[in-house]
């Protein structure tokens, strides 16, 4: 019995013919409508927040302290998960594995963090029928909270998958060769990226409507 064995030069000239076949690949022009639709979402949510609190006078919500610390969790993420890629890139089996089980804790943490923070809100008696602004920031980070749900189970799908079939130096291989989960990586990050910039802008949002008053 013969063995083929494929090495990594190969495989990417492999990859390579592969792309060719698309100037972009389909998984990238799906992901970017989606970006494209959340944005848009956010853009028409934040709209709306200023809108209604300059035309009824109404002061701005001030956000709890909580919500700035889990900037910090999210922002922390977003550099392991470049990490994670890098460490993929190199070959570097036990970092790849390490830093995505960090960048999951990292973003349980948040989830987490914020659960905390909408506790604290309530015992506040700061709550989403108090008034618009208070319903709109509920909304906001709350529309945002299901979004970073979302992308959980590709991340726990990506530790299982390495925890799995890197065990052996053949199996590692075959694993940092294959172009489709490099693929799903990029848009993991190009994702999660998204997701980071996009809380700093609606903390920065806020902030600035809250100091401009």
């Amino acid at each position: 019995m013969s063995y083929l064995v494929i090495s990594k030069e190969e495989s990417k000239k492999m990859n390579n013919r592969d792309q060719r076949k698309f100037l972009i690949h389909p998984y990238y022009i799906m992901m970017g409508l989606l970006l494209m639709g959340v944005t848009a979402l956010f853009v028409g949510f934040t709209g709306s927040y200023l809108y209604n609190r300059l035309q009824s006078g109404i002061a701005p919500i001030q956000l709890p302290n909580l919500f700035y610390f889990n900037t910090l969790l999210l922002l922390a993420s977003s550099w392991t998960i470049v990490m994670t890629k890098k460490s993929y890139l190199s070959d570097q089996t036990e970092k790849y594995k390490l830093y995505l089980g960090v960048t999951l804790l990292l973003t349980l943490g948040f989830l987490v963090s914020q659960i905390i923070a909408y506790m604290q809100l309530q015992e506040q008696e700061l709550f989403a029928s108090n008034s618009t602004m208070t319903a709109y920031m509920y909304l906001i980070a709350g529309v945002h909270f299901a979004h970073v749900i979302a992308g959980i189970p590709f991340l726990a799908l990506f530790l299982h998958t390495a925890q799995k079939k890197m065990k052996s130096p053949i199996t590692v291989l075959l694993y940092f060769a294959d172009p489709e989960k490099k693929r799903k990586l990029d848009l993991l990050n190009i994702y999660w990226h998204f997701l980071d910039g996009l809380w700093v802008f609606l903390i920065a949002f806020f902030f600035i409507n809250y100091i401009l008053g």
